[in-house]
C-alpha cells in the first residue's frame, strides 16, 4: 500500500508540475465552489501562536495555483495545493506539497452547513496518519471545528 501511494503522489506532483494554466484555474474553481478559499481558525479573534490554534488561509495567486500558508505566530509557511477531489459525501480531499518537510500531505476536510470547516484525515504519502475518523490518532481526541476569518 505505501509502494502504491508513493507512486500515486509522485504521479500526482509530475502531473502539478507538467499541467497547464487550465488545469490550475480548474483546481482553482473547484476549491473556490467547495467553499475552501479564506482564512480559517479555531478561534479567529486569538493572535496565531503554535500552542493557541494557528491561522490557515488557503488563496489562488494570479498565476492560478492554490496556496496553503500556515501561521503559527512567529513561524508561517507557504505551501502548494496540488490537487483536489470531492467526493460523495461531500469530503474535499486536499493534497498539499510541503518543501520543507520534503512531502506531500493529504487531508480530508468537511464543510458543515454553518459554515464551520474540520479535519477528518490527515495522512502522509507514506499512508501515515495524525487525523483519523476526525480524531487524533495521538490522544485521541477529536479535531475541532474552524471558523472563517476573512
Amino acid at each position: 500500500m505505501t509502494l502504491c501511494l508513493s507512486r500515486s503522489i509522485a504521479a500526482v506532483m509530475l502531473w502539478a508540475a507538467i499541467t497547464p494554466a487550465a488545469g490550475a484555474a480548474t483546481l482553482a474553481a473547484k476549491v473556490e465552489q467547495w467553499g475552501l478559499l479564506g482564512s480559517w481558525a479555531v478561534d479567529c479573534a486569538v493572535r496565531p501562536d503554535r500552542d493557541k490554534g494557528a491561522l490557515l488561509t488557503y488563496e489562488v495567486r494570479k498565476d492560478g495555483r492554490v496556496m496553503y500558508r500556515r501561521n503559527f505566530g512567529e513561524v508561517s509557511d507557504e505551501n502548494e495545493v496540488v490537487s483536489a477531489t470531492v467526493n460523495a459525501e461531500g469530503l474535499l480531499n486536499v493534497m498539499v506539497y510541503f518543501p520543507s518537510l520534503h512531502q506531500a500531505r493529504e487531508f480530508g476536510l468537511l464543510l458543515a452547513k454553518d459554515g464551520s470547516l474540520r479535519a477528518i484525515y490527515n495522512r502522509s504519502e507514506r499512508g501515515e496518519y495524525t487525523i483519523r475518523d476526525g480524531k487524533y490518532v495521538a490522544t485521541g481526541a477529536p479535531t475541532p471545528v474552524q471558523q472563517r476569518c476573512d
